[in-house]
Formats: C-alpha cells, sequence, structure tokens
C-alpha cells in the first residue's frame, strides 16, 4: 500500500516538502524500498510537482532516495553487507570512542546513557519501533558525542542514515524486542566499567551475525548493529 502524506504538514516550497519526505522516510512511513509516487504526493500534499522534483534530487543527493530511469524515486535499501562492514569499523573504533567517554560517562554525562535504555524499554513496550530505533541509535551515539574527538564524531554521523534505514527494517524481525534492550544494558554497564577489552569483547557479540555476514559474503536479514 502506497503512503499517504495527506495527514501530514502542508507546505509548498521545496524546504518544506524537503522535510516533510525526510521526515517519513526517517520514521518509517514510507519503508526501504518504497517507493515516492510523484503523483499521489503531490496530490496529497496539494502541491506542484516543481518543489516536489526538488526535494528528491536533495533527498537522493543526501543518500535517502534513489532515482531507477522509468520507474521512479525509492527509498534507499541498506544491504546487510553495508551494515556488515560499518560493524567492521565500528568494532575498532567504537571500544576507543566508550574509552574516551568515560569520564563524562561516569560524571556529568551517565544520566544521558541510562536514559536511553529507558526510552528503549519504553518503545519496545509500545511497539514503536521508530521510537526504538531512536534510543538505539541515541545510545550507540553517545559515546562517539562524548569522545570530545571531532573524527569519531564525523564517522558516525556518515553512518547513523543507513543504520536508521536498516534498524527500521531489521528491529520488527526480533522475536522478541526486549532483547535489544537487555543487549544495551550489558553494554552500558561494561562502558561504565571502564574495561575496553570487555566492552570490545560485548560490542563484538552485539555484532557478531553482521559480521559473520560480512565475512561469508551474505546478505541475508537478521545482522545486529
Amino acid at each position: 500500500m502506497d503512503p499517504k502524506f495527506g495527514g501530514l504538514e502542508r507546505t509548498t516550497t521545496p524546504e518544506g516538502v524537503y522535510r516533510v519526505l525526510r521526515g517519513a522516510i526517517l520514521d518509517g512511513t514510507v519503508p526501504p524500498g518504497g517507493q515516492l509516487r510523484e503523483r499521489d504526493i503531490a496530490t496529497d500534499l496539494g502541491i506542484s510537482r516543481s518543489p516536489l522534483r526538488e526535494a528528491l534530487t536533495r533527498l537522493e543527493e543526501e543518500g535517502l532516495v534513489v532515482k531507477v530511469p522509468f520507474r521512479g524515486a525509492f527509498v534507499v535499501e541498506v544491504s546487510a553487507q553495508e551494515i556488515a562492514e560499518i560493524a567492521s569499523i565500528r568494532l575498532l573504533v567504537e571500544p576507543y570512542a566508550a574509552e574516551l567517554a568515560i569520564e563524562a560517562l561516569r560524571g556529568p554525562e551517565r544520566s544521558r546513557l541510562t536514559q536511553t535504555i529507558e526510552e528503549l524499554h519504553r518503545a519496545i513496550e509500545k511497539n514503536d519501533i521508530p521510537a526504538s530505533v531512536d534510543a538505539h541509535l541515541q545510545f550507540h551515539r553517545l559515546f562517539y558525542d562524548l569522545s570530545g574527538n571531532g573524527t569519531l564524531r564525523s564517522l558516525w554521523n556518515g553512518w547513523e542514515t543507513k543504520l536508521r534505514l536498516y534498524l527500521l527494517v531489521d528491529h520488527p524481525s526480533y522475536s522478541d524486542l526486549r532483547d535489544i534492550a537487555v543487549e544495551h544494558a550489558r553494554l552500558a554497564a561494561v562502558a561504565l566499567e571502564g574495561d575496553t577489552d570487555a566492552f570490545k569483547q560485548e560490542l563484538a557479540q552485539h555484532f557478531q551475525s553482521a559480521l559473520r555476514g560480512h565475512a561469508e559474503g551474505i546478505g541475508e536479514r537478521g545482522d545486529r548493529v
């Protein structure tokens, strides 16, 4: 079923249309692989196709949309292989980010770490997939943000959109979403202990399906990030 945009913010500017479409992609209203039909969106939003096409071009440049000749615009699908490659790099740099962030995490920012896990629990209890993805990403982003290292933050920023698109598909594949919260609570506990090696081992277990998929060159769902 095609997504409906009639209930969303009415706007006629390219910037406004861009925000509406981007929000619909990132909250899962339009899932990865979903088609963005110009005629239907223009009708739903009550706009001409000119600002819509500008918005779609911007989304394409951002890597959220791909235009297929003679077929139209589609939300990008992120493969397990891409996520596995990202996971293999994260396994090297995320423990370092956690090590750099440890002083802040043990001090004034500790509540932010525990809050992400609480938000993850709440989202899971409500079966709110977009909110669970938000909390999942916020948890990991925190290490990079608090590391004080601009290069590490840039690495995370370069991955986050792909991770979000993938997790919107991946989270519903869990037989029990509560497993995600349990995994992240363990990661938080190990991070606060300040044991970088233990954090890396826990992270490797968290990533194990993705890393195995990368090693075997498979592209099946079920990889965890």
